[in-house]
């Protein structure tokens, strides 16, 4: 096959501007050739893009539904025609905290499974879904960005100091009695620290996962707004010292004004109303899983922590179990305000458990009914396009650093 002629050069930042019009249809006709394979494949890169995911461990619940899922295919549905939507499994992000690493698969397909009974639509060629470990890009940028990221910098990120616990060993009896512990088992010295380096650098991979296909809006939560600074930083720090190699993201200001501020609504655990219902929760006693039958969610429901006030009002400051109940029911199609002003709350977990029991039946039905190889077929062309795409960016920064002629 004869080599296409080369565009006309253009910047990145131009490509998503009105400065690039004139040229974008000549650069996305443009043959983008892999390093690793002797083939070619014409890439959709004349759109703006969006990225997010979704961590690929354990069950997902109802709170993962209403507060993540939804929302997403909504956000893919609405931006699609002038956007390209790129949705990843973030499976290398999924055990940078211990799983059961035999799960990991099943827990990945499951979960795209998931999008796909929950309607995420995957005949539109402007949505992707990928697999992170399955563009080794992701790996291969981190480990140079790794190289122009501060010790001190990922130190500081909230995230990680919130997981890092060394509380067994007082800070005041010095850093060398805490190695001293870790020296004497060196063999369980992970276990006894619960802390990886895979979760120190989370949000260097992070930057990678942006950078690889210059993401310029990345809805996340408060949570994530310090790893998406961070991924701004880099991408400028690197620009600066190398020329232009990256797409810098909008700010978490920016995010929220194009995506809104309320990006999802975060239900609460049934059993502990002041924490959001997680995944990760160890008895799942106040957790209502996708897999549930509607009989275990009905008696989760019925043992859900409400008070003693003795009248239903619409407050997370006072009536906190309560107000989550009232949000379950009208997002499963319910009325919060026939409710409001009762004196009994049996009525309100019956219903919310009635309407969450024909959802967990209707959802499941959707689960069984889909088409898994043509998920697959989706999956492998995704992974071809973004691995293309992944491979021009990397190339460009190898030759920056001097890792490439």
């Amino acid at each position: 096959m004869a080599t296409p002629p080369e565009p006309e050069p253009f910047s990145l930042t131009q490509l998503h501007s009105g400065i690039g019009n004139k040229v974008r249809k000549s650069y996305i006709q443009s043959i983008v050739f892999s390093c690793r394979r002797n083939s070619c494949i014409l890439l959709p890169m004349n759109k703006p893009v969006i990225l997010t995911g979704l961590r690929a461990n354990n069950d997902l619940h109802i709170g993962n539904y209403l507060g993540a899922l939804l929302p997403i295919i909504d956000m893919a549905r609405r931006h699609a025609d002038d956007y390209q939507i790129n949705l990843f499994v973030p499976d290398l992000h999924s055990f940078t905290t211990p799983i059961d690493h035999s799960q990991l698969q099943a827990g990945i397909m499951n979960n795209l499974r998931v999008f796909a009974a929950a309607g995420l639509p995957l005949d539109n060629p402007n949505i992707h879904i990928y697999r992170q470990s399955y563009v080794p890009a992701h790996s291969e940028l981190t480990i140079i960005l790794n190289s122009f990221t501060g010790f001190g910098e990922m130190s500081r990120m909230t995230q990680f100091k919130d997981k890092l616990d060394l509380r067994k060993i007082p800070r005041s009896q010095g850093e060398s009695a805490r190695q001293d512990s870790f020296s004497a088992n060196p063999k369980n010295a992970f276990q006894q620290n619960h802390v990886s380096m895979g979760l120190f650098d989370y949000p260097v991979l992070m930057a990678a996962d942006i950078l690889l296909y210059g993401a310029i809006y990345v809805p996340v939560g408060d949570d994530q707004k310090q790893h998406l600074e961070f991924t701004r930083d880099i991408a400028e720090r690197m620009n600066s010292k190398f020329g232009e190699l990256f797409i810098v993201p909008k700010s978490a200001k920016e995010q929220h004004e194009f995506f809104g501020k309320d990006q999802g609504l975060r239900i609460r655990d049934l059993l502990d109303p002041a924490k959001k219902m997680s995944k990760s929760d160890a008895s799942g006693k106040g957790v209502i899983f996708l897999n549930d039958t509607p009989e275990q969610a009905h008696k989760k429901i019925q043992s859900a922590t409400t008070d003693s006030l003795g009248e239903i009002k619409y407050d997370y400051t006072t009536q906190p179990g309560i107000s989550n109940l009232l949000d379950i029911l009208e997002l499963f199609g319910g009325r919060k305000h026939e409710f409001i002003g009762s004196k009994q709350y049996g009525p309100l977990k019956e219903a919310v458990a009635i309407l969450t029991g024909q959802f967990l039946e209707d959802f499941q039905t959707k689960l069984e009914m889909v088409d898994t190889k043509a998920l697959e077929q989706k999956l492998a062309m995704s992974e071809t396009a973004m691995c293309k795409i992944a491979e021009t960016i990397l190339a460009k920064v190898q030759k920056a650093v001097g890792l490439r002629t």
